[in-house]
């Protein structure tokens, strides 16, 4: 079963924050699967907002993404420039969730660490 692991995730942040020079505050954790795998969560903070942010795969193994808006129970009041900020965020969090699934196409982890094995064992 393919998925994408914390390590992964963290690589293709790194690439995506180099292409872009955005997303210094986005982080990954470590989200437990169904079967204990580590499948990642990437978590996107919100400056003027109290809202969460996270996206994964729709399901372990796709290329899609979704992404979550977590409700809040506040009221949130923003004047212009914190409009534009948050417009901005929001912006940056499409744009890394386009990435990732243009990342997920064909990626397949476990093929992705026998390679990296094979290459530690030549090193050795």
């Amino acid at each position: 079963m393919t998925f994408r692991s914390k390590e992964t995730l963290e690589t293709w942040l790194e690439d995506f924050r180099a292409s872009r020079e955005a997303g210094d505050l986005i982080r990954v954790i470590i989200q437990d699967g169904s079967d204990g795998s580590d499948t990642g969560l990437v978590i996107v903070p919100v400056k003027h907002s109290s809202v969460s942010i996270f996206m994964q795969p729709i399901q372990v193994g796709e290329a899609q993404w979704k992404v979550t808006l977590e409700p809040i129970d506040e009221n949130t009041e923003l004047n212009s420039h914190q409009l534009h900020s948050l417009a901005s965020e929001l912006a940056v969090a499409a744009e890394l969730c386009s990435f990732l699934e243009a990342r997920s196409v064909g990626h397949d982890e476990q093929s992705d660490a026998q390679v990296d094995d094979s290459a530690s064992i030549e090193n050795v």
